[in-house]
Protein backbone atom coordinates (compact mmCIF):
# COMPACT_ATOMS: atom_id res chain seq x y z
CA UNK A 1 0.00 0.00 0.00
CA UNK A 2 1.05 3.35 -0.96
CA UNK A 3 1.90 5.68 2.74
CA UNK A 4 2.10 8.89 0.47
CA UNK A 5 -1.27 8.54 -1.18
CA UNK A 6 -4.33 9.62 0.11
CA UNK A 7 -8.07 8.87 -1.00
CA UNK A 8 -10.90 11.77 0.40
CA UNK A 9 -14.53 11.13 0.71
CA UNK A 10 -15.39 14.49 -1.56
CA UNK A 11 -18.86 15.23 -1.80
CA UNK A 12 -18.52 18.88 -2.99
CA UNK A 13 -19.81 20.21 0.89
CA UNK A 14 -17.66 22.43 2.87
CA UNK A 15 -16.30 19.90 4.93
CA UNK A 16 -15.32 17.75 2.44
CA UNK A 17 -13.45 20.12 0.89
CA UNK A 18 -11.47 21.30 4.26
CA UNK A 19 -11.04 17.62 4.06
CA UNK A 20 -9.27 17.55 0.53
CA UNK A 21 -7.12 21.08 1.53
CA UNK A 22 -6.15 18.69 4.15
CA UNK A 23 -5.36 15.59 2.56
CA UNK A 24 -3.75 18.05 -0.33
CA UNK A 25 -1.15 19.80 2.47
CA UNK A 26 0.06 16.19 3.74
CA UNK A 27 0.29 13.40 0.96
CA UNK A 28 2.05 13.44 -1.84
CA UNK A 29 -1.05 12.64 -4.34
CA UNK A 30 -4.83 12.92 -3.47
CA UNK A 31 -7.59 10.56 -5.04
CA UNK A 32 -11.24 11.69 -4.52
CA UNK A 33 -14.67 9.39 -4.20
CA UNK A 34 -17.95 10.73 -4.37
CA UNK A 35 -21.22 8.73 -3.46
CA UNK A 36 -24.54 8.53 -5.26
CA UNK A 37 -26.88 7.34 -2.61
CA UNK A 38 -30.24 8.77 -3.99
CA UNK A 39 -29.97 11.52 -2.66
CA UNK A 40 -33.13 13.83 -2.96
CA UNK A 41 -31.20 16.04 -4.88
CA UNK A 42 -27.92 16.48 -6.48
CA UNK A 43 -27.10 20.22 -5.69
CA UNK A 44 -23.54 18.78 -4.17
CA UNK A 45 -22.56 16.05 -6.47
CA UNK A 46 -22.72 19.11 -8.78
CA UNK A 47 -20.18 21.26 -6.86
CA UNK A 48 -17.86 18.71 -6.76
CA UNK A 49 -16.13 19.03 -10.28
CA UNK A 50 -16.33 22.39 -9.72
CA UNK A 51 -14.66 22.55 -6.30
CA UNK A 52 -11.87 19.91 -7.74
CA UNK A 53 -11.19 21.68 -10.57
CA UNK A 54 -10.55 25.34 -8.75
CA UNK A 55 -8.37 23.33 -6.00
CA UNK A 56 -6.45 21.80 -8.65
CA UNK A 57 -5.13 25.51 -9.87
CA UNK A 58 -4.02 26.15 -6.11
CA UNK A 59 0.12 27.14 -6.58
CA UNK A 60 0.81 25.01 -3.43
CA UNK A 61 -1.33 21.73 -4.53
CA UNK A 62 -0.59 21.57 -8.29
CA UNK A 63 0.19 18.13 -9.59
CA UNK A 64 -1.21 16.48 -6.34
CA UNK A 65 -4.69 15.84 -6.77
CA UNK A 66 -5.27 12.63 -9.04
CA UNK A 67 -8.29 10.49 -10.05
CA UNK A 68 -12.15 11.19 -9.05
CA UNK A 69 -14.18 8.35 -8.45
CA UNK A 70 -18.07 8.27 -8.16
CA UNK A 71 -19.67 5.27 -6.85
CA UNK A 72 -23.85 4.26 -6.68
CA UNK A 73 -24.80 3.39 -3.44
CA UNK A 74 -28.30 3.16 -4.24
CA UNK A 75 -29.05 0.65 -1.52
CA UNK A 76 -29.69 3.56 0.84
CA UNK A 77 -32.36 5.15 -1.24
CA UNK A 78 -34.09 1.77 -1.67
CA UNK A 79 -34.02 0.72 2.08
CA UNK A 80 -35.27 4.95 2.42
CA UNK A 81 -36.79 6.34 5.53
CA UNK A 82 -35.25 9.52 5.63
CA UNK A 83 -35.41 12.99 5.11
CA UNK A 84 -32.62 13.28 3.19
CA UNK A 85 -33.61 9.79 0.66
CA UNK A 86 -37.42 10.55 0.69
CA UNK A 87 -39.98 13.22 0.52
CA UNK A 88 -40.12 13.81 4.30
CA UNK A 89 -40.49 16.61 7.14
CA UNK A 90 -36.87 17.31 8.56
CA UNK A 91 -37.72 16.81 12.28
CA UNK A 92 -36.24 15.21 15.29
CA UNK A 93 -37.34 11.31 15.39
CA UNK A 94 -39.09 9.55 17.57
CA UNK A 95 -35.59 7.87 18.39
CA UNK A 96 -34.03 10.86 19.19
CA UNK A 97 -32.23 11.35 15.67
CA UNK A 98 -32.94 13.83 13.79
CA UNK A 99 -34.91 12.68 10.32
CA UNK A 100 -32.07 13.30 8.50
CA UNK A 101 -30.30 10.09 10.00
CA UNK A 102 -29.32 7.68 7.27
CA UNK A 103 -28.59 4.75 8.95
CA UNK A 104 -25.35 3.43 8.34
CA UNK A 105 -24.68 5.52 5.43
CA UNK A 106 -20.77 6.51 6.89
CA UNK A 107 -20.16 2.62 7.39
CA UNK A 108 -20.99 2.03 3.60
CA UNK A 109 -18.73 5.01 2.79
CA UNK A 110 -16.35 4.10 4.18
CA UNK A 111 -16.53 0.21 3.48
CA UNK A 112 -16.64 1.29 -0.16
CA UNK A 113 -13.86 3.86 -0.15
CA UNK A 114 -11.24 1.33 1.68
CA UNK A 115 -12.59 -1.40 -1.00
CA UNK A 116 -11.86 1.10 -3.96
CA UNK A 117 -8.58 1.70 -2.08
CA UNK A 118 -7.53 -1.55 -1.62
CA UNK A 119 -7.48 -1.42 -5.61
CA UNK A 120 -5.87 1.29 -5.79
CA UNK A 121 -3.28 0.51 -3.25
CA UNK A 122 -4.22 3.52 -1.17
CA UNK A 123 -4.67 3.07 2.96
CA UNK A 124 -5.31 6.43 3.81
CA UNK A 125 -9.12 7.63 3.77
CA UNK A 126 -10.12 10.85 5.13
CA UNK A 127 -13.30 12.09 6.27
CA UNK A 128 -15.15 14.95 7.27
CA UNK A 129 -16.76 13.11 10.01
CA UNK A 130 -17.11 14.95 13.20
CA UNK A 131 -18.80 14.72 16.70
CA UNK A 132 -18.35 18.25 18.11
CA UNK A 133 -20.71 20.38 15.95
CA UNK A 134 -23.06 17.74 14.75
CA UNK A 135 -26.39 16.42 14.33
CA UNK A 136 -26.47 13.71 17.14
CA UNK A 137 -25.68 10.67 14.14
CA UNK A 138 -23.99 7.51 15.71
CA UNK A 139 -22.17 7.08 12.72
CA UNK A 140 -20.20 10.28 12.93
CA UNK A 141 -18.36 9.50 16.12
CA UNK A 142 -14.64 9.12 17.03
CA UNK A 143 -15.57 5.22 18.48
CA UNK A 144 -17.47 4.61 15.67
CA UNK A 145 -14.86 5.63 13.07
CA UNK A 146 -12.09 3.87 14.89
CA UNK A 147 -13.84 0.22 15.34
CA UNK A 148 -14.75 0.88 11.92
CA UNK A 149 -10.86 1.64 10.65
CA UNK A 150 -10.46 -1.30 12.78
CA UNK A 151 -12.74 -4.07 10.90
CA UNK A 152 -11.71 -2.77 7.24
CA UNK A 153 -7.98 -3.78 8.40
CA UNK A 154 -9.48 -6.75 9.33
CA UNK A 155 -11.46 -7.55 6.73
CA UNK A 156 -8.83 -6.35 3.89
CA UNK A 157 -5.57 -7.81 5.97
CA UNK A 158 -4.11 -4.39 5.18
CA UNK A 159 -3.39 -1.57 7.48
CA UNK A 160 -6.55 1.31 6.65
CA UNK A 161 -6.10 4.30 8.14
CA UNK A 162 -9.00 6.87 8.39
CA UNK A 163 -8.03 10.40 8.97
CA UNK A 164 -10.83 12.68 10.82
CA UNK A 165 -9.27 16.19 10.92
CA UNK A 166 -12.43 17.88 11.86
CA UNK A 167 -13.49 15.42 14.57
CA UNK A 168 -12.63 17.45 17.60
CA UNK A 169 -13.16 21.08 16.38
CA UNK A 170 -16.60 23.43 15.76
CA UNK A 171 -17.43 24.74 12.53
CA UNK A 172 -15.99 28.33 13.55
CA UNK A 173 -12.91 26.39 13.35
CA UNK A 174 -13.48 24.60 10.22
CA UNK A 175 -13.86 27.74 8.77
CA UNK A 176 -10.48 28.56 10.31
CA UNK A 177 -8.90 25.78 9.80
CA UNK A 178 -9.49 26.10 5.85
CA UNK A 179 -7.92 29.87 5.99
CA UNK A 180 -4.63 28.35 7.61
CA UNK A 181 -4.58 25.57 4.70
CA UNK A 182 -5.71 28.44 1.65
CA UNK A 183 -5.93 31.16 2.49
CA UNK A 184 -8.45 33.43 1.50
CA UNK A 185 -8.75 31.99 -1.60
CA UNK A 186 -9.95 28.42 0.17
CA UNK A 187 -12.70 30.24 2.22
CA UNK A 188 -13.84 32.19 -1.13
CA UNK A 189 -14.10 29.10 -2.90
CA UNK A 190 -15.60 27.05 0.04
CA UNK A 191 -18.51 29.97 0.48
CA UNK A 192 -18.73 30.36 -3.61
CA UNK A 193 -19.13 26.69 -4.54
CA UNK A 194 -19.67 24.35 -2.11
CA UNK A 195 -23.05 23.21 -0.97
CA UNK A 196 -23.90 21.35 2.21
CA UNK A 197 -27.84 22.43 2.48
CA UNK A 198 -30.14 19.68 3.11
CA UNK A 199 -32.62 21.26 0.84
CA UNK A 200 -29.95 21.70 -1.94
CA UNK A 201 -31.30 25.28 -2.66
CA UNK A 202 -28.24 27.04 -3.82
CA UNK A 203 -29.19 30.53 -3.00
CA UNK A 204 -25.97 32.47 -1.97
CA UNK A 205 -25.53 34.02 1.26
CA UNK A 206 -22.15 35.18 3.13
CA UNK A 207 -21.51 32.12 4.48
CA UNK A 208 -22.30 30.39 1.29
CA UNK A 209 -25.34 28.60 -0.77
CA UNK A 210 -27.95 27.29 1.18
CA UNK A 211 -31.50 27.20 2.32
CA UNK A 212 -30.90 29.42 5.32
CA UNK A 213 -33.47 27.71 7.51
CA UNK A 214 -31.92 23.96 7.64
CA UNK A 215 -30.10 22.41 10.66
CA UNK A 216 -27.10 22.40 7.87
CA UNK A 217 -27.31 25.71 6.89
CA UNK A 218 -27.90 26.73 10.46
CA UNK A 219 -25.22 24.87 11.98
CA UNK A 220 -22.72 26.44 8.88
CA UNK A 221 -23.92 29.98 9.01
CA UNK A 222 -23.04 30.46 13.18
CA UNK A 223 -20.25 28.77 12.69
CA UNK A 224 -19.24 31.89 9.73
CA UNK A 225 -20.66 34.00 11.92
CA UNK A 226 -18.32 32.94 14.57
CA UNK A 227 -15.25 33.16 12.89
CA UNK A 228 -16.04 36.62 11.32
CA UNK A 229 -16.61 37.62 14.90
CA UNK A 230 -19.52 39.32 14.36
Amino acid sequence: MDGNTALVLFSGGQDSTTCLAWALARFERVETVGFDYGQRHSTELAARPRVREAIARFAQWQGRLGADHMLPLDTLKAIGGTALTDDMKIEMGANGLPTTFVPGRNLMFLTAAAALGYRRGIADLVGGMCETDFSGYPDCRDETIRATARALSLGLARDIRVHTPLMWIDKAATWKLAEELGGAPLVDLIVRETVTCYNGDPTPHDWGKGCGTCPACDLRAKGYAKYRGT
